[in-house]
């Protein structure tokens, strides 16, 4: 899984040749944090974000459009490993498309007044210069571009987009949007050419209203237009503008997928007649095209489709994108209710001599790479993106892909808008690390959100981990086979109260008891009446015992509590120990507790625990472990990307840590740097670095793991790596 064999005659690279019969994988092998464009003078907050994308015909330059900032932006990939910042230009208006002829780049910008009064225009940019040249009036508000492969047309989706507050979005709305379609002289459109082409009275739904939404070119010089709210397509012939054929897009059933936000992930469902509504669309030659069908009206199939000209539908996905997205846990659940993983960018393109198709998943933030046979495409791969990837462009004579990720929470202290590079070269692929098998009915266990590890303490290589509140209708301990690569979730233990799945958890570390139970420790919030609590429960998860915290510990609290639990000792000895993540109100600034808790007893005692000082946010425990005499602590901060800083690992000895009793005067224990692991996450991501750090495990023979966190892919980019540390003895 993550990776399929192929064979290849011949594969031309702009540095080598590529071996024939090599084992192939698309890596990402750059990010490009697209806020590193901004102006000198703007504020480092300023919101930005990469849309659509495109190359120079060298393949060195990329150039996207930017419709928070009003500008498009440029890349220097000369070293695509070291992308540089090559500035933005400022346009007037929002630009919501850009392609690349020549030395040119033709942005549509959308400059309209209102719904009701729709304009734009076709901005001619010298890449050279990174000057604009020359501008077409629209006459509406442009949405998608696209220029032939022998560079004689340019068409513009006239979308005239409908107001989604207006009437609950219903259409039609008026203005009727359209197709214009430019001749080009040296990459530059003649402003006189422009013809319109109307696709009103074609689609059955709003034939007034056609709101066209993405166009593409074939080689024969026909052109293929998403109708997208309409669930249509037409065919327009660029060099009279008369309309060659259209039809429906057609309706889907969808079994075995999640159709309910609720906080658990069941792949059970079904729903039926999902009109398709394709956004983006790929010619795979003269006769075929493939669609995302995203949905933006009231439907979105959760899939993608080839067709042909004739309209006839030749493959449709079904559930696949759901599934795969599900087994790697970039599922996002809180879209289950509405379309899933949002398949809505595409780009086709032949590395060698291998036609592949991508498709973007936007609220899955993944790219589905797919091998097309000339009949139902094969699966390749799956690779990890920014947050909501929209564009895409292919570089096949630098064996390139490129990604422009749209989503910048900067205003919420969350990832940028990010450009990313992958490249296509021998040997496996680095993404997934660590997926899930099928379940009894035949689809991948659901899961996401890791938030604590603890391994067993007879098995190498075997380890659990929990979820935390995301799933908090659905807690659960997940069993991993580390030995296999990726590690392979393969078994999914719902945590029970009374035979239902227990609620208010939610769950943030998970220690073995030695006799085939867990501890699990539950991070508290007051304000949603979620106990900071301990809970132990047997090999089916089934809860046998409850453990509250002690008043001398509630009368402190705040949410951030505990992060992990450990074991120390056995029998009536047995201790268990437990990570505070934050300072509560009776901790020292910059000081937080260790607390520990004797079964046997029933007694509560705890140390303070000094943390590094942090250059912005906060930083705080994620994870605890015993392991030979010492406590393993993992403390991080809550930066992301290049504002990262402390990600590491840390050791207490146990011969130093003698817990006070709770109200006394707490000792404050020493800690021993193991290991920085920021390396190891880099490495990991390839610089992308990801926040939380939340679960660290030392199996039965002395090795070490470390799992991160992926928020169960709301506001992050849901990636998650799994990463094998090596022995513990060499970890520093």
């Amino acid at each position: 899984m993550g990776h399929r064999t192929f064979f290849f005659s011949l594969l031309f690279s702009a540095a080598a040749i590529v071996p024939a019969h090599a084992e192939m994988a698309f890596n990402r092998i750059a990010t490009f944090p697209v806020a590193e464009n901004l102006p000198a003078d703007a504020d480092p907050a300023t919101v930005t974000s990469s849309e659509i994308i495109a190359a120079s015909p060298d393949g060195k330059t990329l150039v996207y459009s930017d419709s928070p900032l009003g500008g498009v932006g440029f890349i220097d990939i000369t070293d695509p490993k070291a992308p540089k910042a090559g500035g933005a230009l400022l346009l007037d208006g929002e630009p919501t498309s850009v392609g690349v002829v020549g030395g040119k780049a033709i942005a549509a910008v959308n400059t309209s007044e209102s719904y009701v009064k729709p304009s734009g225009n076709l901005v001619v940019i010298d890449m050279a210069t990174k000057t604009a040249e020359k501008s077409c009036d629209l006459s509406g508000q442009p949405d998608s571009v696209a220029i032939s492969a022998d560079e004689r047309f340019l068409a513009v989706a006239i979308e005239n987009e409908r107001d989604e507050d207006l009437n609950d979005g219903v259409i039609p709305q008026m203005p009727a949007g359209d197709l214009k379609i430019f001749t080009l002289a040296d990459g530059i459109p003649d402003c006189g050419s422009m013809k319109t082409v109307a696709l009103t009275g074609l689609a059955e739904i709003a034939p007034e209203d056609p709101e066209p939404e993405f166009v593409a070119f074939n080689e024969a010089g026909e052109i293929v237009v998403t109708l997208q709210e309409n669930n249509h397509i037409a065919i327009v012939s660029a060099e009279t503008g008369d309309v060659i054929s259209h039809f429906s897009a057609g309706t889907v059933n969808q079994d075995k997928i999640d159709t309910l936000d609720d906080g658990a992930l069941d792949f059970s469902q079904q729903a039926r007649d999902l009109k398709r509504e394709p956004d983006a669309v790929k010619w795979l030659d003269n006769d075929r095209f493939v669609t995302a069908n995203e949905g933006d009206y009231e439907g979105g199939s959760r899939s993608f489709s080839i067709f042909n000209k004739k309209g006839e539908m030749l493959f449709d996905s079904g559930a696949d994108l759901e599934h795969r997205a599900a087994a790697v846990g970039h599922y996002p659940d809180k879209r289950s209710d509405a379309k899933g993983v949002e398949p809505e960018g595409l780009e086709v393109a032949t590395f060698g001599d291998t036609r592949y198709i991508f498709v973007t998943l936007e609220r899955a933030s993944l790219i589905a790479v797919y091998r097309d046979t000339g009949a139902a495409p094969e699966f390749v791969q799956l690779l990890p993106s920014g947050i909501g990837p929209e564009g895409l462009v292919a570089i096949p004579a630098r064996n390139l892909l490129v990604t422009a990720n749209e989503a910048d929470l900067v205003e919420d202290g969350g990832a940028r808008s990010h450009v990313m590079v992958y490249e296509l070269g021998e040997g496996a692929a680095v993404y997934p690390t660590i997926v899930s098998v099928n379940d009894d009915a035949g689809v991948p266990i659901g899961w996401g959100a890791l938030s604590g590890l603890a391994a067993d303490p007879e098995k190498p290589g075997m380890l659990y981990a929990v979820s935390d509140s995301f799933y908090g209708s659905q807690p659960a301990i997940f069993a991993i086979d580390a030995t296999q690569t990726p590690a392979r979730i393969t078994r999914k233990i719902v945590v029970t109260r009374g035979g239902a799945a227990a609620q208010k958890l939610d769950l943030e570390g998970i220690a073995a008891d030695g006799k085939g139970g867990f501890w699990l420790a539950s991070e508290g919030n007051s304000d949603k009446l979620t106990p900071h609590a301990l809970f132990h429960v047997d090999g089916d998860g089934r809860i046998r015992k409850e453990i509250a915290f002690p008043a001398e510990l509630l009368a402190n609290e705040l949410r951030f509590g505990m992060e992990g639990v450990t074991t120390v000792g056995e029998g009536d000895d047995q201790m268990l120990v437990m990570a505070i993540q934050r300072e509560w109100k009776d901790d020292p600034k910059g000081q937080v507790k260790l607390v520990a808790y004797k079964p046997a007893t029933k007694e509560w005692s705890a140390v303070r625990y000094p943390l590094d000082a942090g250059e912005k946010g906060w930083v705080g425990l994620s994870e605890i472990t015993a392991r030979n005499g010492k406590l393993y602590i993992v403390e991080r901060d809550n930066q992301i990307g290049a504002a990262a800083k402390i990600k590491k690992l840390y050791a207490v000895s146990l011969d130093g840590f003698k817990p006070a009793a709770l109200g006394s005067d707490l000792p404050v224990v020493e800690k021993t740097l193991v290991r920085d692991i920021l390396p190891d996450m880099k490495s990991a991501t390839t610089g992308y670095v990801l926040d939380k750090v939340e679960g660290f495990a030392i199996d039965a023979d002395g090795t070490a793991y470390f799992v991160t966190d992926n928020d169960g892919v709301d506001d992050s980019s849901g990636e998650t790596i799994f990463v094998n540390l090596g022995k513990l003895d060499a970890l520093n």
